[in-house]
């Protein structure tokens, strides 16, 4: 099963290149998979029926007590035969329903695949949490499958709406599963249920547990998400819509019912909102004209008659509801591929515009009757065994005073009248031949003869239709391992069983009362030609859907006015303020404060304390932008200063190549922005701003004061050391802490620096500030800018050597920087420099295991190279410093620190785990070489990257942007 499953997730990869090699004819190898576990899964029969549980796991996340273990009981067994079966037939279906077409069936091919093998875990996964995240994956898939007509507004719309409804319900229950688990003290689906827990949490956890459960099935008030997913192809719909996705809901109805059927709100939830869900959908299907629309909510109907009974909690409606749940799989699956059939063929599925296709198609038109005859539960189907078995159980509840058995029996009827009613209207509306209000008959639609391939699918399903009602003896003692775990009804002598006859029982009278009441309401709503146009009430629930999303879009609308307004201060003013009311309320709130104040450990905070107190207060009366920055600069050089006198060599190198960075960051900035704090530019509620500013001061250093004086236990720093040592085989302690003891940190701050270098350079190469497209279409427009600056300077190489009449320049750039720009000693040291820095930060990022450095800070060396380049020769210089994309080295120093990260799992251990290689090498002597430094060079990569792209954008960008603006100003000057 696990190997199954895991073909599942590999074999949709290659179906994308196959369609494009083998077009429609890839599909026989899609349905080649879910084939081969249908056949799997029947061979696990022999096991199973004999009592057996065939179960597989692989521990996943140990830690978490997760696993993905797998099941396959009684149930589970049944739900993975009607699972792969009708997904592959469905998929043998998409090899002519595709014929002709191959533009994004790659695609849609490896999703329904992928699909397939979700709903394949899903219904046979034994611990729950898994359980749930292949409940989202069929969510998100069946979004991609709905909107697989992208370029139709309706199939987006549909498939947004399916996702929303479906995800919703999915979180919900997601906090049910948790409730349940803490509850229950194990991830296990078959532990709970062995020993289910009890109380009020575990009753609010079942009603969440059920709130996904009916939103994945379509049940009332999630119903109305289903007929708008006809928008997808139809073989969707006849996998996803009949056979599979809606019944995962069901299925975990069914897979709870035996322990928790009999808890409060267990039963009155779904005998309501089942029968409520049964009605709707079958008066709504007598109203539609599409045939799609009319089996949708058809289906809508039967999932609410299936959530009744299944949900009921006792042993006889158990094993009726699973036969339900087997006649409906084929039943409808059948029903939908015929429709796509008659839409593939005809290119309408409007049932004003079919007359006369029964006498063409003859077996496509005994197929329906056959499929539609099950549905209505008529003799000798499958459907009529599972339509009395159902009449029988709920008579029974009903005749001992069970007020809710009397409304699910009720509902049941009517339903079935119903079932009936649009069953006839389904067959009539494909086949028959209509006459016009003068009682002429009106002229056949032509119909060209499908192949027969496209026609297999439906007669087989019509097939085991009446397949299983011929041998619904032999499924009996089948389906009924599993109805014997559901509790007997009260006063119940002997078991029920499933069978073509019972003799003249009362279920069978009422049986065949559903046949004629359902065909008088057929001729009563077709003399009353209702139409689907003509609303039944003022108000639906897709206006309750709409309602929602525009109150929501209205309340994001005015939240987003109110507190996003475009002022840096209004936001960061509101952080401090949080901060302050919710740090200053802990400390406040603590009983005792422990603290131990010294005036000083070092002399140097002495000296460098007051001197970056006085930086500071003198940054906030600063008049220049640029004196302000470099006076805050200089509380970042004093934090340098007790960095370095207090044992953290590591944290003052990397403090400096910080803070030069961030103030040539700030330098390149202030080009583009006023250079004095002028009245305009001046501060707004400076005295308020000076109170936050205090108190947030007070309450960090209260903060720092009580953290440092609450520990009780010995800090594990104590051990960095020696840990670093042993497990990390390097002696420099930081270095080893973020490549190896807290490397996934350290991968973090990795995406954060790539996520912050591609804001940057989408802000800046942004043209036109009101195109959206622009804005998102920002980085490639900023290496397409990068690759034509090397063009560029490429071409003031060329000028230059030939201007120059072939005399060395010491920098390439240089002569293309303006002569009042230029520093010819600038220009000769960083010539002389650059190199040596480069092979600096290369020493500092191999060194940095043992020694002062590591990837983060050579990073930051080689990036001041490039800085120096970029100021002594211009865009130009830069563009022939580093004549690569900055996107690249981002993207190559991630791999590199992901692999570093993954490789280890391939040999067992765990990710991150460094390993050395030690080599004695003649002249060089012994070497070592950690596998951690691998992690290291990409950190180093990453690093110089964003430098790249921040000189590129703020610098390159701002300076090409600049000189456009002086050429158009001296050109109006020119003309005037």
């Amino acid at each position: 099963m696990l190997i199954l499953l895991a073909a599942f997730v590999l074999v949709p990869l290659m179906l994308p290149p196959l369609v494009r090699v083998w077009g429609s004819r890839a599909f026989y190898v899609a349905a080649a998979l879910p084939l081969v576990a249908f056949v799997h899964a029947a061979l696990q029969a022999p096991a199973v029926l004999s009592g057996q549980t065939p179960s597989e796991a692989y521990a996943w996340i140990p830690s978490l007590h997760l696993s993905i273990s797998m099941r396959m009981d009684v149930l589970g067994w049944i739900m993975a035969l009607i699972v792969t079966g009708v997904g592959a037939v469905v998929l043998l279906y998409c090899r002519w329903y595709f014929a002709g077409s191959l533009e994004g069936v790659g695609q849609f091919a490896a999703v329904l695949l992928g699909f397939a093998g979700a709903m394949y875990g899903l219904v046979l996964i034994d611990d729950i949490v898994v359980l749930v995240m292949l409940w989202e994956v069929t969510s998100v898939l069946s979004y991609l499958l709905i909107g697989f007509y992208h370029r139709r507004g309706a199939s987006r719309r549909a498939a947004l709406q399916a996702l929303l409804v479906t995800t919703i319900g999915g979180l919900v229950m997601l906090v049910g599963v948790v409730l349940l688990v803490v509850a229950a003290g194990t991830t296990s689906l078959s532990g709970i249920l062995a020993d289910p827990p009890a109380g009020p949490v575990v009753d609010a956890a079942i009603v969440l547990v059920l709130v996904g459960a009916l939103s994945k099935s379509a049940i009332f008030p999630f119903h109305f998400w289903l007929p708008g997913a006809m928008a997808a192809p139809t073989p969707v719909s006849a996998y996803l819509h009949a056979a599979a996705m809606v019944k995962a809901g069901i299925y975990l109805i069914a897979r709870l019912a035996p322990a928790f059927a009999l808890i409060g709100p267990w039963r009155p939830i779904l005998v309501i909102l089942g029968v409520f869900t049964m009605l709707l959908g079958g008066i709504q299907a007598l109203r539609e004209t599409d045939l799609k629309r009319l089996l949708a909510y058809g289906t809508v109907s039967q999932l609410g008659l299936l959530t009744v009974v299944l949900g009921f909690g006792t042993r006889d409606a158990a094993l009726a509801g699973l036969a339900l749940l087997i006649s409906h799989a084929l039943f409808k699956s059948c029903l939908f591929l015929i429709v796509g059939v008659i839409d593939r063929q005809l290119s309408t599925r409007d049932i004003r515009d079919l007359s006369g296709v029964g006498r063409q198609a003859p077996v496509l038109a005994t197929v329906s009757i056959v499929a539609v005859c099950s549905m209505a539960g008529v003799i000798p189907t499958i459907g009529f065994a599972a339509k009395e078995g159902m009449l029988a159980a709920l008579l029974h509840e009903s005749s001992i005073g069970t007020g809710w058995a009397v409304l699910a029996l009720v509902g049941a009827v009517t339903g079935s009248a119903l079932t009936v009613a649009y069953g006839i209207r389904f067959v009539w509306g494909a086949f028959w031949t209509k006459r016009d209000g003068a009682g002429a008959a009106l002229p056949a639609t032509d119909w060209p003869s499908p192949p027969a391939g496209f026609v297999a699918g439906p007669v087989l399903m019509a097939a085991l239709t009446l397949a299983g009602g011929a041998v619904v003896g032999l499924l009996d003692p089948v389906l009924a391992r599993y109805a014997d775990t559901v509790p007997a009804a009260v006063g119940t002598a002997v078991a029920a069983h499933l069978s073509l006859w019972h003799a003249f029982g009362p279920e069978l009278w009422i049986s065949l009362g559903t046949l004629a009441a359902g065909a008088l309401i057929f001729w009563t709503a077709r003399r009353l030609a209702w139409d689907s146009r003509r609303r039944l009430l003022p108000f639906s629930a897709v206006d309750a859907y709409n309602l929602v999303l525009r109150a929501i879009a209205r309340a994001a609308v005015t939240v987003t006015g109110a507190t996003q307004r475009g002022s840096l201060p209004v936001y960061v003013g509101t952080v401090f303020v949080v901060l302050v009311a919710a740090e200053g309320t802990a400390l406040l709130a603590s009983p005792q404060w422990r603290a131990q104040v010294d005036a000083w450990h070092t002399p140097m905070q002495v000296l460098a304390a007051p001197l970056m107190i006085v930086a500071a207060l003198l940054a906030v009366r600063a008049r220049k932008r640029y004196t302000g920055v470099v006076l805050v600069s200089v509380t970042g050089l004093g934090m340098i200063l007790l960095f370095a006198t207090s044992g953290a060599p590591d944290l003052a190198l990397t403090q400096v190549l910080v803070e030069t960075v961030t103030m040539v960051a700030f330098a390149l900035v202030l080009r583009r922005i006023p250079s004095r704090l002028g009245e305009h530019h001046a501060s707004v509620w400076p005295i308020a701003r000076g109170v936050l500013g205090a108190a947030v001061g007070l309450v960090m250093a209260g903060v720092a004061i009580v953290a440092t004086g609450a520990r009780q236990a010995r800090p594990i720093s104590d051990e960095f050391p020696e840990l670093a040592y042993h497990l990390g085989h390097g002696r420099n302690v930081v270095n080893v802490a973020l490549v190896d003891l807290r490397g996934w940190d350290t991968m973090g701050e990795l995406s954060v620096l790539i996520l912050a270098a591609t804001g940057v350079a989408s802000l800046v190469f942004v043209t036109h500030r009101a195109d959206l497209l622009s804005s998102l279409s920002a980085l490639p427009r900023a290496v397409g800018r990068s690759r034509r600056l090397l063009i560029e300077t490429d071409d003031g190489l060329q000028r230059q050597r030939s201007g120059n009449g072939g005399r060395r320049v010491w920098l390439v750039g240089g002569r293309r920087v303006r002569a009042e720009d230029r520093s010819m000693m600038l220009e000769v040291i960083v010539r002389i420099l650059f190199h040596t820095i480069i092979v600096a930060s290369l020493y500092i990022l191999f060194a940095g295991h043992n020694l002062v450095g590591g990837g983060f800070a050579g990073g930051l060396v080689a990036g001041m190279a490039l800085v120096m380049r970029y100021i002594a020769g211009g865009r130009y210089e830069l563009g022939a410093a580093a004549p690569m994309d900055a996107g690249r080295l981002l993207g190559v120093g991630m791999i590199l620190a992901v692999a570093a990260a993954v490789v280890p799992l391939l040999f067992g251990a765990a990710p991150l785990t460094s390993t050395v290689w030690e080599a004695d090498i003649p002249v060089l002597g012994h070497l070592e070489l950690v596998s951690s430094t691998i992690f290291d060079v990409g950190v180093y990569l990453v690093v110089i990257g964003l430098v790249l792209d921040v000189l590129r954008s703020l610098g390159a960008e701002v300076d090409r942007q600049l000189h456009e603006l002086r050429t158009g100003e001296r050109g109006e000057v020119g003309t005037r």
